[in-house]
């Protein structure tokens, strides 16, 4: 019964802050307040009553449509809120997992509590930077950057935990190396990578607001699973630009003109950030799969 009133009440808690981050990414790029004015519609200027802002329930009872000049309400706020809280009730149903274990030490309800908090955290800011580059090819950095320190600030409270003495031990500083190493790595081979492509293309491929979102992966889970988000991100982006590329053949061929396919821009920030969020959550399980498979 606890595990599902606990459940049910951080999917609920997901469906708010879900509300919140769609204000979030509505309002911050044209630069508004994330506070005033109360939440309108963006057609025809009508202030919602509060039965109109709960969450997903709202979205369903107008039918997705503005009850005043019925203009279409993007799928987009349903999407992200049920994808918050569908995230945050699963890292509740895994911590609780955690801490159900017989013979449960301090150490592990501890750890387990402070990694739910922290991925509960990133999975808002990365469906933030998702929803962003894919709306609008931007990954702001006072999402990024702050994300980074947030990630450094996590393994060093992680590694405070495992050695709760670590100020008198090598635990502070050992974290604190391995973590800027991973950084420095995951953020170089995005460089790396961006150099190349300028090298033979002469034009920018890879953005620097990308360098820095690997650079957050990294500070929040190390640099096998970063380098694994990186890799699934790019199957998805591949996967994406196949079907763009089947789709404008067709089109190509329907209307005789040429549509130039090969131009148009991918959201490579949107596809890091799914790959996080899998990485998150089974990062671990895939990378030991593939040592066995690869017989490391």
């Amino acid at each position: 019964m606890l595990r599902i009133l606990a459940t049910t009440f951080t999917a609920l808690a997901g469906l708010a802050f879900g509300s919140f981050l769609n204000v979030c990414v509505s309002r911050w790029p044209r630069k508004m307040s994330i506070v005033k004015p109360r939440s309108y519609c963006p057609e025809c200027g009508r202030t919602l009553t509060w039965w109109e802002n709960i969450p997903l329930l709202s979205w369903l009872a107008l039918r997705g449509r503005c009850r005043t000049c019925h203009n279409w309400i993007s799928w987009r706020y349903p999407l992200v809120e049920v994808t918050i809280a569908a995230l945050w009730a699963h890292e509740c149903l895994r911590c609780l997992n955690s801490i159900s274990r017989p013979g449960l030490i301090p150490y592990d309800f501890y750890s387990a509590l402070a990694t739910a908090i922290g991925n509960a955290v990133l999975d808002w800011l990365l469906v933030a930077l998702a929803v962003l580059d894919a709306e609008h090819f931007w990954l702001p950095d006072w999402i990024t950057l702050p994300g980074i320190a947030l990630g450094i600030l996590y393994q060093l409270i992680l590694s405070a935990l495992e050695s709760f003495m670590w100020f008198f031990k090598e635990g502070f500083r050992w974290a604190m190396e391995k973590t800027v190493f991973a950084i420095l790595v995951a953020a170089g081979i995005i460089l790396l990578i961006r150099f190349v492509y300028w090298l033979i293309r002469r034009r920018e491929g890879i953005g620097l607001g990308d360098v820095k979102l690997m650079a957050m992966l990294a500070a929040w889970f190390g640099l096998p699973r970063a380098a694994l988000s990186f890799c699934l991100g790019v199957v998805l982006g591949a996967l994406v630009a196949l079907v763009l590329l089947v789709a404008s053949s067709i089109r190509e061929k329907s209307s005789g003109r040429v549509h130039g396919w090969a131009l148009q821009k991918l959201p490579l920030g949107t596809f890091l950030s799914i790959g996080g969020i899998v990485s998150v959550r089974w990062g671990e399980r895939i990378i030991d799969a593939y040592r066995a498979w690869a017989g490391f």
